[in-house]
């Protein structure tokens, strides 16, 4: 059998729908459907968009993918207000904890002072910053 392997620096959308169904498909077989689903929180100062998360639940776990305040409205205590609203609809979605990753030391105080700890970490990942690796188990909330 002839075997081709090709290494290429872009990623067409047939390329990645048939890597991520495949996986998809994969994990489903392992681990049982994931129901995953986009989760958004926005925020707003009258009309403006000041910032926001992105991020999904799967498999009973929340997600946060990113997490971004505008320079001008930081300090107001806007991130921590978006990740708890994110915390309530993961949990009213059923699911258990929450997970994410940073490589951003201000973020990482944020995270911890919204309960998430590190359970993982890459010293010295890019420009000598470590990437942590955090999670948050909600209480009360089935296993």
């Amino acid at each position: 059998m002839d075997v081709k392997i090709e290494v290429a620096d872009w990623i067409d959308a047939e390329f990645e729908a048939d890597v991520s169904g495949g996986l998809a498909a994969f994990n489903a077989r392992e681990l049982g459907p994931s129901a995953q689903r986009d989760l958004a929180v926005s925020v707003y100062r009258g009309d403006e968009f000041v910032g926001g998360l992105a991020g999904f639940t799967a498999w009973d776990w929340l997600f946060v993918k990113w997490l971004w305040i505008r320079d001008d409205a930081r300090g107001e205590g806007l991130a921590t207000r978006v990740v708890e609203a994110a915390e309530r609809e993961a949990i009213r979605r059923g699911c258990r904890a929450a997970w994410l990753d940073t490589l951003n030391p201000a973020a990482k105080q944020l995270y911890e002072r919204c309960g998430f700890a590190v359970f993982g970490e890459l010293p010295d990942f890019s420009a000598g910053r470590t990437r942590y690796f955090m999670q948050k188990r909600f209480g009360g909330v089935r296993a």
